[in-house]
């Protein structure tokens, strides 16, 4: 669905539905996507057991290289998901939901409300988001900065969803600086 700017920034605790949530929309995309794909990985603040976040799923498709993006897009199509292009972040495509309805796969179940990308194995955007999530799993003292950060900035920044973005980015930046460039890309996606 269409990012309502005129939205509040809204941090809730960690709601142990949302893994649930994913594998349930995992489940679909794998189904519709076939052999087009490779992995559909669960990334950003919702896939880290305990870390404080918007309710919004982040969904990475993993595919072989660029050369898999038409058939992959022509398959979301079917979905109702729209193609949105990089929107200024190399190799990482954005689809939008048409609606909450979306992924439409005949059953009319109401989804969780989600943002999909799809990023080729070698990406530097996926390596970002893997690393993230893994390094968060791995470094309870800074979900838990990380949390209560995110919780300062969305009262901070209330409506402003880019202060609010660019703020928090300057914690996530300073722990990719520390080891996202050594992140083997390859071990994770096994």
């Amino acid at each position: 669905m269409p990012l309502n700017k005129n939205e509040q920034v809204s941090i809730v605790e960690y709601d142990s539905r949302w893994p649930v949530e994913f594998s349930r929309l995992a489940r679909v995309l794998k189904r519709f996507l076939g052999d087009s794909h490779e992995k559909i990985e669960h990334v950003g603040s919702t896939a880290v057991p305990g870390l404080a976040a918007k309710p919004i799923l982040d969904i990475d498709i993993v595919i072989s290289g660029e050369d898999k993006l038409p058939v992959v897009r022509d398959k979301l199509a079917q979905l109702e998901y729209s193609f949105e292009g990089e929107k200024g972040i190399s190799q990482r495509w954005a689809f939008r939901r048409k609606d909450e309805k979306t992924p439409n796969d005949g059953s009319k179940k109401t989804w969780m409300d989600h943002h999909l990308y799809v990023c080729p194995r070698e990406s530097r955007e996926l390596k970002r988001h893997l690393f993230l999530r893994e390094f968060l799993r791995n470094h309870p003292q800074k979900v838990q900065e990380y949390g209560e950060l995110k919780k300062d900035f969305s009262r901070k920044f209330g409506f402003d969803r880019i202060g609010y973005t660019e703020a928090k980015t300057v914690f996530l930046e300073g722990i990719l600086e520390k080891g996202a460039p050594d992140y083997d890309l390859q071990k994770a996606l096994q």
